[in-house]
């Protein structure tokens, strides 16, 4: 359950002339040349117009759309009408109120990035495995109706309506969708989301073939007041390099600290489809944890699923649900199966990540057109579903760093493809290096897993070794240990690097070999500098590498250090971190800090 929140925009102090409502005969008498606020109040989707009248009890409020008759339960709903109502509130009081007026029918649900520190292109095929983290970089969907109440003779309707906003890039699109065939009908000219299209399709389709037949007759009804969904981007996704040079500012994390939440991301001047934003993504899955969170959004609102409990096994059930119908629409929107962990990791947050096999979806992509949608998602469902996670996390006191070396974006699919070709051409060499880099990432895991457990068994020893290697260089972390357990986590902490060394290594000849930059000189340079550093245990490129962005893992408080670092290197040191937390549903809109700290700086008098 989502609350509706409103923006106090601004205030001016103003003569108000008496009123001649009904309701306010008693104070009709008393002199109304008081001062009032014009409060401008945004909800999602609605706007308010409230004019309050201060000192006094009795406020006019002209509402230009009907959001709050829950609150006001006298009203009488027009388009635009004056109406008077008796409050015990003062005007602060009353904002407060209002924020906690609850759109029982809004649902905000969100979903993480994601960071591939081992397991790139390897991950691609069974059973190699991944180890994926999920970040505090997050999309999010906001579904609600369209309409309040059903239509006369709706019943009858064979369409309803869909429009999807996207404010940072000020997008607006309206579609039509058949509730026969589930298919999309875009009535606008605005560029189209096939990710959030997909999204829609397959979430509803999952609900009609989940659901029984009484449930479908609510369902109909719940369609046909229609979708109304708002998606909005971290901007931890997005780089805002340019903006931070422009405003002339250094390249720090408290520059992009500055930066407003959810900001607009600017698009060429070109039109139509082939408009792409200017500004580069940073490699963190946008595409997956929004299709995540659209479907997760979706599929509680209709019935499908609950994500408000998140324990238990029937928790675990719902989360499937929502893997197996984000992997669907992501892969058919992508135009190719590909190995999964971006959605996985945006659904169940950081774990081990096996991919599953592709036949459970490129077999309902061969009869998609062929079977009614319904039944190829409920085949797609009780389909077998091999893939396998396993949870993991970051040792305690060591943290994740992502930096962006502004030397601007890879493209996946084409490196995939190179290595893919190199495989064919050379199967006996490629064979080899995949089977050094497969050993070398079991080993990386293998060391991450020893030190989690000699943080639970030793803490307060494991507490002090981390805590002193991480001002020292790692040459001297040796120096740390006295002691027989110190002497083995500082062991296991060397036994992770040289893991990490063997990685970088296979990658880079793995690159060498199928001619593509998975860990470009500059790249290579940049993570022997910061390998050097004090306190950092690991370095190296995420996911398929290229230029998109580098990762380490530092000890204890050195990150901050690290951060200057990189910045003298020309590289961005991002706000992500780790964060294992998967999909989830929200409380309320994600902009509602940002609009609501204003309230309480507004002055009163």
């Amino acid at each position: 359950m989502a609350k509706r929140t409103y923006k106090l925009a601004e205030a001016n102090s103003l003569a108000l002339a008496p009123s001649s409502s009904p309701s306010e005969a008693s104070t009709a008498s008393r002199p109304l040349s008081l001062p009032f606020f014009h409060y401008d109040l945004h909800s999602i989707g609605l706007n308010h117009c409230y004019s309050c009248r201060l000192g006094k009890p009795i406020w006019i409020i002209r509402l230009l759309k009907t959001a709050i008759a829950d609150f006001f339960p006298t009203f009488e709903a027009s388009t635009v009408t004056t109406y008077t109502v008796s409050s015990p509130y003062s005007p602060t009081a009353f904002l407060a109120q209002i924020e906690n007026i609850q759109d029982v029918m809004a649902v905000i649900a969100s979903a993480p990035g994601k960071v591939l520190i081992t397991g790139g292109y390897l991950v691609l095929e069974r059973p190699n495995a991944g180890i994926v983290l999920s970040t505090n970089a997050r999309f999010y969907a906001i579904v609600k109706p369209i309409y309040d109440e059903l239509m006369p003779n709706s019943c009858l309707w064979s369409w309803t309506d869909l429009k999807l906003t996207s404010p940072q890039m000020g997008r607006e699109a309206i579609y039509k969708m058949s509730l026969k065939h589930f298919t999309l009908q875009c009535t606008s000219s605005e560029s189209r989301n096939p990710f959030v299209e997909y999204a829609v399709q397959y979430a509803v389709a999952a609900a009609y073939a989940t659901f029984d037949n009484d449930k479908k007759d609510a369902l109909q009804k719940l369609l046909l007041k229609g979708f109304d969904i708002t998606i909005l981007g971290g901007n931890d996704f997005y780089s805002y390099r340019n903006e931070i040079e422009a405003r002339g500012l250094p390249l720090t994390p408290e520059s992009l600290a500055s930066l407003p939440p959810f900001s607009s991301i600017t698009l060429n001047s070109s039109s139509g489809e082939s408009c792409k934003p200017e500004v580069a993504k940073t490699g963190l899955g946008s595409s997956a944890a929004m299709t995540t969170a659209v479907v997760a959004a979706l599929l509680n609102y209709l019935g499908v699923v609950n994500l408000s409990s998140s324990s238990g096994a029937q928790y675990q059930e719902n989360l499937d649900v929502v893997h197996i119908i984000a992997q669907m629409a992501h892969c058919i929107a992508q135009g190719k199966v590909g190995s999964g962990f971006d959605v996985s990791s945006a659904v169940y947050g950081s774990h081990r990540y096996v991919r599953f096999s592709p036949q459970v979806i490129s077999s309902a992509q061969n009869v998609i057109r062929a079977l009614p949608l319904e039944e190829v998602v409920s085949d797609v469902l009780k389909g077998k579903w091999d893939h396998e996670k396993t949870k993991f996390s970051l040792p305690p006191l060591m943290n994740l760093l992502l930096g962006e070396p502004g030397t601007g974006g890879s493209s996946t699919p084409s490196m995939v493809g190179a290595v893919k070709k190199w495989q064919k051409a050379d199967p006996q060499n490629s064979s080899n290096t995949w089977k050094q880099l497969s050993e070398a990432n079991t080993t990386l895991e293998a060391q991450l897993n020893l030190l989690s457990k000699f943080a639970e068994e030793y803490w307060e020893i494991y507490k002090g070794v981390i805590y002193n290697c991480s001002m020292y260089q790692s040459e001297k972390w040796r120096e740390q240990a006295s002691e027989t357990i110190s002497q083995e986590i500082v062991k296991t902490l060397f036994g992770a690097r040289d893991a990490m060394l063997n990685i970088r290594f296979h990658m880079r000849e793995m690159g060498k070999a199928a001619g593509i930059p998975i860990e470009p000189e500059s790249q290579t340079q940049l993570l022997d500098a910061t390998m050097n550093m004090p306190g950092v245990l690991l370095a190296g490129v995420p996911g398929a590498g290229g230029f998109d962005a580098v990762f380490a893992v530092t000890l204890g408080d050195s990150g901050q250090n690290i951060s200057k670092a990189w910045s003298s290197h020309n590289v961005l040191a991002l706000l992500v971190r780790e964060d294992p937390r998967g999909v989830s549903l929200e409380n309320a809109d994600p902009r509602t800090n940002q609009i609501t700290s204003g309230i309480s700086s507004i002055s009163i008098v």
